[in-house]
């Protein structure tokens, strides 16, 4: 049986390798040209001071993760990248230069300082430049068709593509009788492999559907793709991988479907790890907020009047409830007519409190509910008993998030704004039970690093 010829084409984590390997190709070589044929004496690649080249790839990959260089939809996007390159090239390079002992000592020069900055700016630039031509192009998309629900498909496929625009789905099998009409080309059964050759498909994936495959056809002609080397996945896999989420829905009740869990959940070294990490963290936190909370006291005295503190009821572990401690960023008796999920813009919200929550500082007092065991940095955003029985009415699953302690920060927090009804709602959860499913040491630094993202960029609800 002839194997099918596949055009290249690049997954989501080989993208982020390569931005990655681009990102320290081409500054260190760039800084190894200039130090081998100018008069830059600053920084010098060579074996004997090798510590100062491996300090600054590791500043390089640190900064250019909080600054979203290795986001594919900020890395295909000229402006949006342009901004992310100026901010890590100018972190990187003041880190770089107040760091003792593992970086070379300040030249007596100071143009071989700009010297410096503008050698990794450049070379970054230069490096992104070469990316958006040669690998974010349409040469490199990878080609997909669908069996699916013509009903379904434009929702599903736009769902994707929003999060892998390398993500191209060029046709469709309809599962069932119905003819909806699709944006994405209809694909008979008969034409099926003609289709896949002459279009370099290079994956099949099925959406999962109450109508089953019946056609005994169809089903031998997917085993031949797969024989020829077609890779051939479900819908919520390939949904899972792309946009770190699951793909849970409002009715859905079977936990089960959405395991294995972490085995993180039951690792007793990573479970103290993270523990020494959530005392230390609160430790320092605290005293970092105990240095400026003389500060921000005497600004709400005088432009957010009322209470400094805020304590209110939420739910924890098992569905324990315990009492959080935030910086008050409403009104008083904000909720004088019950209680209502907050919104963006919302009108209780002191202009005072907005900048609380932009900056994050509003959830400082927190520290003290980690350090007490009620929260961890990372986990599940705390919710009240009374959101938490509306949700759990409408999304069965809901529940499932207390398992862990709730967090401080988490991946539902860096990767979706607040929620403000159950839609929002139900997209945290997604995110949620991914990160309960998937949570590791790499997931938790991941999450750390998005969390001063949103500091940075005042992203804060």
């Amino acid at each position: 049986m002839q194997v099918q010829k596949r055009k290249i084409h690049f997954e989501i984590s080989e993208r982020k390798i390569l931005l990655r390997f681009i990102d320290l190709f081409f500054p260190i070589t760039v800084l190894a040209f200039i130090g081998h044929y100018f008069q830059f004496d600053y920084f010098k690649v060579s074996q004997t001071n090798f510590t100062w080249t491996i300090v600054l790839a590791v500043y390089l990959l640190l900064f250019g993760s909080i600054f979203e260089m290795y986001n594919l939809q900020t890395a295909s996007n000229r402006l949006q990248i342009s901004k992310s390159i100026i901010l890590t090239s100018s972190v990187t390079v003041l880190v770089y230069l107040l760091t003792p002992f593992y970086t070379p000592v300040l030249p007596s020069n100071r143009l071989q300082i700009l010297l410096f900055f503008f050698s990794i700016l450049f070379s970054l630039s230069l490096g992104r430049y070469l990316y958006i031509v040669l690998f974010a192009s349409n040469r490199f998309m990878k080609k997909v068709l669908f069996v699916a629900n013509s009903k379904e498909i434009d929702f599903m496929v736009a769902e994707l593509s929003k999060f892998n625009p390398h993500y191209h789905v060029l046709g469709y099998i309809a599962i069932g009788e119905s003819h909806h009409e699709s944006k994405i080309e209809l694909v008979s059964e008969e034409h099926l492999e003609e289709f896949v050759t002459r279009n370099y498909i290079s994956e099949i994936v099925v959406i999962s559907s109450k109508n089953k495959l019946t056609s005994l056809d169809l089903y031998t002609k997917l085993l031949g793709l797969l024989e020829k080397g077609i890779v051939i996945r479900k819908y919520n896999q390939v949904y899972e991988s792309s946009t770190y989420r699951l793909p849970i829905q409002f009715e859905d009740k079977e936990l089960y479907k959405f395991f294995p869990f972490s085995r993180s959940n039951q690792n007793k070294l990573y479970i103290y790890f993270n523990r020494l990490f959530d005392i230390l963290l609160s430790i320092v936190g605290l005293l970092g907020f105990m240095l400026i909370c003389p500060i921000i006291w005497l600004i709400n005295l005088f432009f957010n009047k009322g209470s400094f503190f805020y304590t209110q009821e939420r739910i924890g572990k098992n569905g324990v409830p315990f009492t959080i401690y935030k910086l008050r960023t409403m009104v008083q008796n904000a909720e004088q007519n019950g209680a209502v999920f907050a919104t963006t813009n919302d009108s209780r919200i002191t202009p005072f409190g907005k900048f609380l929550r932009k900056t994050r500082l509003d959830e400082f007092p927190q520290f003290i509910n980690v350090l007490k065991g009620d929260m961890a940095i990372i986990g599940p955003r705390p919710e009240r008993k009374v959101f938490v029985d509306e949700i759990s009415s409408v999304i069965p699953l809901y529940q499932s998030r207390h398992v862990i302690k709730p967090g401080l920060t988490g991946w539902a927090q860096v990767n979706y704004p607040y929620g403000a009804n159950l839609e929002d709602s139900l997209m945290k959860l997604r995110y949620d039970l991914y990160y309960i499913k998937h949570r590791s040491l790499f997931l938790d630094i991941n999450i750390i690093i998005k969390t001063l993202s949103t500091i940075l960029f005042f992203r804060g609800q």
